[in-house]
């Protein structure tokens, strides 16, 4: 919970997201390399007109710039609603902390009146995706996310007329999906004071619990790269 937004300033996006001016990406280069640094599990979050969005955990492959891939089960129920709607969501969240009242309060209060708030990354990229159904289209969408989760190898040559993925292909569905805007949000207290925020890095990485030291990276890595909030 954080209460700050009340006498704050407001950015929303299209995507309904809140980010604060302060918890923006500074461009393109940050969150791609945040995702490129070992981010390739997500969850897929798609429409269904007549009931509760359908939400898919699932790993996934940025194949470059404006291209995600990844593949599903064919009998996964999520294909009709891609195939009636799809536009499409692609959340990742990752570095994620609680900090408590005593870690945000003022100087001179007390420690029971600090505000708590969550640290988090988060990117989310919406997508106009497209069902890849043909066997030599599959492999070579396998083949692509093979070399880019398993780099070391240690599998079967992935092939439509050669055992084992030619027999195992007809059970999948692919998808590319294209990326049509991206939301990136990097919530590490940027608005507050260097002093303020050197102070939470150091509690997070004594506490070590969770995600606290992924987030006290991201945090000092703001920290020292971005010209955000006060010094």
């Amino acid at each position: 919970m954080d209460l700050a937004y009340l006498s704050g300033v407001v950015h929303e996006y299209a995507a309904r997201v809140m980010v604060h001016p302060w918890d923006a990406a500074a461009g393109e280069d940050e969150w791609r390399a945040w995702l490129a640094a070992g981010r390739s599990f997500g969850q897929l979050v798609l429409a269904d007109p007549g009931g509760w969005p359908a939400v898919v955990p699932t790993h996934f492959t940025v194949d470059d710039e404006r291209t995600v891939l990844m593949h599903l089960a064919r009998p996964n129920p999520v294909w009709r609603l891609i195939e009636a709607q799809p536009r499409v969501v692609l959340s990742v969240v990752d570095d994620d902390a609680y900090v408590p009242t005593a870690w945000r309060a003022a100087p001179g209060t007390p420690v029971t009146d600090g505000v708590p708030t969550s640290y988090y990354a988060a990117v989310q990229l919406r997508c106009q995706a497209e069902i890849v159904d043909d066997p030599a289209g599959k492999a070579a969408l396998l083949r692509r996310q093979l070399r880019d989760l398993q780099p070391e190898g240690e599998h079967a040559a992935v092939s439509v007329n050669e055992p084992p993925y030619g027999r195992l292909l007809p059970g999948i569905r692919g998808l590319r999906l294209h990326v049509v805007d991206v939301v990136a949000k990097f919530k590490f207290d940027d608005h507050k004071s260097a002093e303020h925020r050197l102070a939470v890095a150091d509690r997070l990485e004594q506490r070590g619990q969770g995600h606290d030291h992924g987030a006290r990276a991201q945090q000092l890595r703001r920290l020292h790269t971005s010209q955000i909030g006060p010094t």
